[in-house]
């Protein structure tokens, strides 16, 4: 009987839960976002849990508006090294902008990271779209999407010499596991041109097996193109959960998410995605598709307006049932039900191979993630799909992944610097 291939399982700690008004949830603390010790026994469950890693999302901007939820309360790297001293085998695996960090300096960082917490350290490489952003870096605006993932190209790959000593720098601390292991998210063409060349784990957005099978056949050919196999590229879209002990109710607490999401914030969010303000858009009528420009013409993320015209293609949405469907913003797939009913789900795309895994985004933390590590973990482990203790102590060896040697090539010069 051929062995059933073992789950990749992330948290994302995303402050507060996945959804727009999860901060508001009666059983939870609406300031714990803002406390160490939420993020600390977010990972000490997750690491109880055997969980790959605890991922941390991020974008380098100082957003003012904090008037309809909490933002990110810490950057990555301060972060990442507490959690490093409060755990001893969960990954660590932050997101670091390609669009205005300095790739030497992050290469330093990051392998110093990696070295203090024993290998366990992963690098979620994204290119930063968004207004907000470059006024913080003093700059008129946002270069175009091309320009992004040129210079995203570059970076990693400065990062990665750096890392090999082969960057006019000595080589980077050694590590158990040779390097940090290189995250990506990103289903645009520009993308996945980027997650071939280097990505080892690619977080994706996917809301249908299909859409999902798609997306891992262009990796795998851009992957091929590169000289690289494509077994060594594990998939893990990102999963919403709503857990209840019954079904319905895990659809009571699926209502209440939906009414506690600030309107406004909701609005604004599918704004940005769609480019125009909804301010005063009316709530139940459909969503014009045809007004809509080709994802290639959009600014922004790429990888979330693909998924939004995805859910108006097939469902016909109108603006009300659009907001709902995304969580006031969310934008990944959410999958409501009992702890059976969840893994009955994860099992159906991982047998699929839509999926190796999952980077679940509770709908609110930490009541949400206890609700998933305590329940639907269990549940996995009964069917054998889920390790039930770590048998390595390295991200790499969690992902099997093999130990990266350094380059031989030399590193490329890194594009214009806007």
């Amino acid at each position: 009987m051929t062995e059933t291939r073992q789950l990749h399982i992330n948290v994302n700690i995303l402050n507060a839960g996945v959804f727009g008004g999860s901060w508001r949830v009666p059983e939870n603390d609406p300031l714990s976002a803002y406390t160490l010790e939420h993020y600390v026994g977010i990972a000490r469950a997750a690491e109880a849990a055997r969980l790959d890693a605890v991922f941390l999302a991020d974008g380098p901007g100082l957003d003012p508006d904090l008037t309809h939820r909490p933002g990110n309360s810490f950057e990555p790297s301060v972060l990442l090294a507490r959690l490093a001293a409060e755990t001893r085998s969960i990954g660590l695996i932050g997101t670091f902008s390609s669009s205005y960090n300095d790739a030497d300096e992050l290469a330093v960082r990051l392998a110093g990271l990696d070295v203090a917490s024993g290998g366990r350290v992963g690098w979620n490489v994204v290119t930063t779209a968004g207004s907000i952003v470059p006024r913080n870096f003093g700059r008129p605006g946002e270069p175009d999407h091309g320009a992004r993932y040129e210079r995203a190209s570059a970076v990693t790959s400065r990062v990665i010499a750096t890392w090999a000593g082969q960057a006019g720098a000595a080589p980077a601390p050694t590590s158990p596991q040779g390097r940090p292991v290189l995250v990506q998210a990103g289903a645009s063409k520009d993308g996945i041109a980027l997650a071939g060349e280097h990505a080892e784990v690619i977080f994706t957005a996917a809301q249908t097996i299909e859409e999902a099978l798609a997306n891992r056949r262009a990796v795998d050919e851009q992957a091929a193109r590169f000289g690289r196999r494509p077994e060594q590229v594990a998939i893990l879209p990102g999963l919403s959960t709503v857990i209840g002990s019954t079904e319905s109710e895990a659809l009571a607490r699926r209502q209440l998410l939906a009414e506690l999401v600030p309107l406004p914030y909701a609005l604004g969010r599918l704004g940005a995605q769609l480019g125009f303000d909804l301010t005063a858009v009316d709530l139940d009528s459909p969503v014009p598709r045809d007004a809509l420009p080709a994802p290639e013409d959009a600014g922004g993320s790429q990888t979330f307006y693909r998924l939004v015209l995805g859910i108006i293609d097939r469902e016909q949405p109108t603006y009300r049932q659009l907001l709902r469907k995304l969580g006031g913003g969310a934008g990944h797939r959410i999958v409501v039900g009992t702890p059976e009913q969840i893994a009955d789900d994860i099992e159906t795309w991982h047998r699929a191979g839509a999926a190796d895994g999952f980077n679940v985004m509770p709908d609110a933390l930490p009541s949400g993630f206890d609700d998933f590590a305590q329940q639907v973990i269990p549940e996995l482990q009964r069917r054998g799909l889920f390790r039930t203790e770590y048998t390595g102590s390295t991200l790499r060896e969690h992902l099997g992944l093999p130990v990266q040697p350094p380059l031989l090539a030399a590193p490329p010069v890194l594009a214009g610097t806007w």
